[in-house]
């Protein structure tokens, strides 16, 4: 007898429905599996055995074939455990429900208890989009896959409970989603604990509105970690669709916290700088994201820049611009998305003090210039920002004075943001650093004075087109935080300052 029911695999970051065919026939024992199975799916043959025989179900005499289509998209993972379990059931007469409308996925125990998984959000949507009104994932991914509208998530914690939910004799209630409601997380370090440094701050001000990349250098001890640290306290809410393309890459990643099914704070990334380039864009035999993607819609701090290898650095040079990170295999590529705000950390040469006012630097002839020069100058144009961090005083830090609390900042980061995407309703992008090359002179109007300054800057600063963009893009950021629907001459002037250091440094 043939029997078929619907389960749902993983490719990226998209889900597909996929059929399980089940036929049961006479001869020699056997128990196939086809449709192009990876050894995890290879492996189910032994789980499901297992898990029948313990929860008191007879494992047919004969043979057994069980058929995963489309038969041409390689099945990863053991999420189909409970699907091929549930289709030999049925083949061999031993359960009779209709299951139609529904989908099923999950790894099994031996004694029949349900795991959790990674990706039920992705499944949960391929579910709806196929027109199945259940679909039953293991207990501990209910809540999770509960986000989606149009279908019941049913969580299953083992083998007999759904069983029994499926005759009929006892009911499970669908997961019930959670409200979204976006802030930042409460115990997030706060920008009141600076002092001094009024120019960085102001400089993380504006990246944060507009979404913008930058470079902080400065001496040890000025304070760059702790500044970029309190960044994620000031960034803008989330909004849900934003939360729910980051709580996909977690969830796909397998990184996702069980009891926070649903990301609502943007996320921070510190990957260390021993990290590999892999580690960084993603991969494997099965791609899974890296941390730009696990760092989608929120920051990626790379601290100690020079140290990271340089190929782990030229790999931001794509995604950077694109905002999605390919990965290619023999069995097919996969596109992760990475929109991501890029800060970065270094001293300005080995030692640490080059420039400093009061500590000699110790780096010998050409030191510097190699350490630098570690950065390429590709990467360094497409870090917006360049903000010198300079060594805090006394007088600052003994002063009793309350520095500005990131509650405060943050307000008026979201009032920029907001601005932002009022104006960009019926644009692809939503913030001012992805505002498309077509769209810049649209939106980045400019007075006559400050065409002026951004023309002087071009020719004295040897800016590239790269530059240009990322100044107008930073002077129309600055003007949202101002309230201000035409760039001035204030706004281009500070927008330039941001784009000097480069021109300090590497020309050493």
């Amino acid at each position: 007898m043939v029997s078929k029911l619907y389960s749902i695999g993983l490719f990226g970051m998209d889900a597909y429905a996929i059929e399980v065919e089940s036929d049961l026939s006479r001869g020699m024992p056997g128990f196939d599996i086809v449709g192009l199975p990876g050894a995890a799916v290879k492996e189910s043959r032994d789980r499901v055995r297992a898990a029948m025989k313990n929860c008191g179900f007879d494992f047919p005499l004969g043979r057994i074939t069980i058929n995963l289509a489309p038969a041409n998209i390689r099945k990863e993972g053991p999420v189909f455990d409970l699907p091929i379990l549930l289709s030999i059931l049925k083949s061999s007469e031993q359960l009779e429900a209709d299951m139609s409308d529904c989908a099923f996925v999950g790894e099994l125990s031996l004694s029949g208890v349900v795991r959790p998984t990674r990706g039920v959000l992705s499944m949960a949507v391929a579910a709806q989009k196929k027109g199945c009104k259940r679909l039953f994932v293991p207990e501990k991914n209910a809540r999770e896959g509960a986000v989606v509208k149009g279908i019941d998530i049913i969580p299953v914690p083992d083998l007999p409970e759904l069983i029994k939910y499926l005759r009929g004799e006892r009911l499970i209630t669908p997961a019930k989603p959670l409200p979204f409601t976006s802030r930042a997380a409460a115990h997030l370090p706060n920008f009141a604990d600076v002092q001094g440094q009024a120019v960085p701050k102001r400089a993380l001000e504006i990246a944060a509105a507009g979404g913008h990349n930058a470079l902080l250098i400065g001496p040890p001890g000025s304070g760059k970690s702790m500044l970029a640290k309190r960044l994620i306290s000031i960034l803008p809410d989330m909004t849900f669709e934003e939360s729910i393309e980051t709580t996909k890459i977690h969830s796909i990643a397998g990184v996702l916290s069980r009891t926070r099914p649903l990301i609502t704070s943007r996320p921070f990334r510190s990957p260390h700088h021993t990290v590999s380039p892999a580690g960084l864009s993603g991969g494997g035999s099965i791609p899974k994201p890296g941390e730009i993607s696990l760092a989608h819609n929120g920051v990626l701090f790379l601290d100690e820049l020079p140290e990271f290898s340089r190929m782990a650095m030229e790999i931001l040079r794509q995604p950077l611009e694109d905002g999605t990170v390919t990965i290619s295999r023999v069995s097919g590529s996969l596109s992760y998305p990475c929109s991501i705000m890029l800060i970065a950390a270094m001293n300005p040469c080995p030692c640490g003090f080059f420039g400093h006012p009061t500590k000699p630097c110790t780096c010998g002839p050409g030191v510097v210039a190699r350490y630098l020069n570690k950065i390429s100058g590709p990467l360094i144009d497409r870090l917006d920002l360049h903000v010198e961090v300079p060594p805090v005083n006394f007088d600052e830090l003994s002063s009793t004075e309350k520095s500005e609390s990131s509650a405060n900042i943050r307000r008026r980061v979201n009032a920029a943001r907001k601005r932002q995407q009022e104006r960009y309703t019926r644009y692809k992008f939503s913030c001012n650093a992805d505002i498309s090359p077509a769209h810049i002179k649209t939106f980045c109007a400019l007075t006559e004075p400050a065409h002026r300054i951004l023309q002087s800057a071009f020719s004295k600063m040897g800016l590239s087109a790269r530059a240009y963009d990322r100044i107008l893009k930073m002077a129309r950021t600055i003007a949202d935080l101002d309230g201000i629907d035409t760039i001035d001459s204030a706004h281009i002037a500070q927008a330039v300052q941001f784009r000097g250091l480069d021109r300090k440094y590497w020309q050493t």
